[in-house]
C-alpha cells in the first residue's frame, strides 16, 4: 500500500468508485505530464449530499464538509485515471466554487476543507495554487464544486 493509501486509510476515507459525468465532457484528461479533472461535486454513497447555499441555510463548517467530499471524488478521478495515486506528482491547483448569497464572503474558508484534506492525503504533494469563487447557483444545488489541475510523477 502506497503513502497516499496509508494517509486516507489513517483519515478513515474510502475513495469511492469515479463518479460518471452528468453532462457532455469527460471526468479527466491527460495531455503530457498533467491530468485535468473535471468539476466533481458532493456526490457521496447514496447519491448527491450537500444541497445548500452558503449564506442562506449552510455554515461555514457544512460547506468544508462539502468541500471534503468533493476532494474525495478528485482523488477518485485520479485514481481511475491513473490507475495508483502514487503518480500524483504534486496537486497543482483546485478552483472551488461556493453556491453563496451575494453577501457571503467566506468561500476560502469553505475551501479548506478540501484544500486541508489534499494536504493530509497527499502530503507535501497536496500543498496547491488555487482559486475560491462564489457563484449564484451549482448544479443539483449543491453547496460546492471543485476541479483540479495534477502533475503525473515522472
Amino acid at each position: 500500500m502506497g503513502e497516499i493509501e496509508q494517509n486516507l486509510k489513517s483519515l478513515g476515507v474510502e475513495l469511492p468508485a469515479a463518479a460518471a459525468p452528468a453532462a457532455n465532457y469527460i471526468p479527466y484528461l491527460i495531455s503530457g505530464n498533467m491530468l485535468y479533472i473535471s468539476g466533481q461535486i458532493t456526490m457521496g454513497p447514496d447519491g448527491i449530499e450537500h444541497q445548500a447555499r452558503l449564506g442562506e441555510n449552510y455554515s461555514v463548517e457544512q460547506g468544508q464538509a462539502a468541500a471534503k467530499l468533493c476532494a474525495i471524488n478528485i482523488l477518485a478521478q485520479a485514481k481511475a485515471a491513473l490507475g495508483d495515486l502514487e503518480k500524483i506528482g504534486r496537486l497543482v491547483k483546485i478552483t472551488g466554487f461556493v453556491n453563496s448569497t451575494p453577501d457571503f464572503g467566506d468561500q476560502p474558508a469553505v475551501i479548506n476543507g478540501a484544500s486541508d484534506f489534499m494536504v493530509a492525503a497527499l502530503g507535501e504533494r497536496g500543498r496547491h495554487t488555487r482559486s475560491a469563487v462564489g457563484v449564484s447557483n451549482l448544479p443539483f444545488g449543491v453547496a460546492t464544486e471543485i476541479e483540479a489541475i495534477i502533475e503525473i510523477a515522472g
